[in-house]
């Protein structure tokens, strides 16, 4: 059965969560996510993609109900390593990932919104992660993302109250890059991605490689990496292309090359 449908638009690759009612996040789903990112790797078509949930919710969390078989402390250990093994891709993925939320974005699913790249909320959206209300703890680095987007006050605040909070508090807070109402979502996720597929691929895949130096407390060892990658870009066909078009007072004509 389909969890995350797949369809290619444009050099955007669409992923949809489709796992009624609440889209929740269960293994199986996860697998099926990271078999889509292997494949969109694979095809190297795409150069940004956009997950989305289907009906009222992006995703309203795990599904809890596959967590009550375990008994031992290390079956919830390799539950939440296998969870954040596909988040981790999703951070360190090679083009760009927008997430497009409406309704809740609680517990794994805020999780998993907070690997991708951009993120856009409507006005209504709810962000949170709820986990200590059951007593628990976020599991797929909820604890860890959470603070580098928000801060350490913050990240307390909505963890340990469990509160979530409003579409546009995310963005104010710098959880979410646009406020958009729910017509707009899927339109101004696309403009965007559309925005960066015009660009160079050889150029996207290094600004991917390099932006994560800033999140690791190494600027010496990034701006080390910005100078191997500028080298590379620079003698790429494209950046060829683009100096001559800049020269030449006109549009460039990337060939991803």
């Amino acid at each position: 059965m389909t969890k995350i449908a797949y369809e290619l638009k444009d050099q955007i690759a669409c992923l949809t969560i489709q796992s009624p009612p609440a889209n929740a996040l269960s293994g199986a789903l996860l697998e099926q996510l990271n078999e889509r990112l292997e494949q969109i790797e694979e095809e190297g078509q795409a150069k940004a993609v956009v997950i989305s949930g289907e009906g009222r919710f992006f995703s309203a969390g795990a599904d809890i109900k596959e967590f009550t078989g375990y008994q031992h402390a290390s079956e919830y250990e390799s539950l939440a390593t296998a969870g954040q093994k596909v988040f981790d891709r999703v951070e360190h993925f090679s083009i760009p990932v927008i997430a497009a939320i409406h309704g809740a974005a609680l517990g794994g699913g805020l999780e998993l919104a907070m690997s991708c790249h951009i993120r856009l909320v409507t006005e209504n959206a709810k962000l949170g992660l709820p986990e200590m209300n059951l007593g628990i703890i976020p599991g797929f680095a909820g604890t860890q993302r959470l603070p580098r987007h928000i801060g350490n006050a913050r990240a307390y605040e909505m963890i340990l109250t469990a509160e979530p909070i409003s579409g546009q508090q995310a963005a104010d807070w710098g959880l979410a890059n646009h406020v958009v109402t729910e017509e707009e979502l899927l339109p101004r996720a696309m403009e965007l991605a559309n925005k960066i597929t015009v660009k160079s691929k050889p150029g996207i895949k290094e600004v991917m490689h390099l932006v994560p130096y800033a999140n690791k407390d190494q600027f010496a060892n990034g701006v080390t990496e910005e100078a191997k990658s500028f080298g590379r870009v620079f003698g790429s066909d494209d950046a060829k292309e683009g100096v001559t078009a800049f020269i030449e007072k006109r549009k460039p004509n990337f060939q991803d090359k």
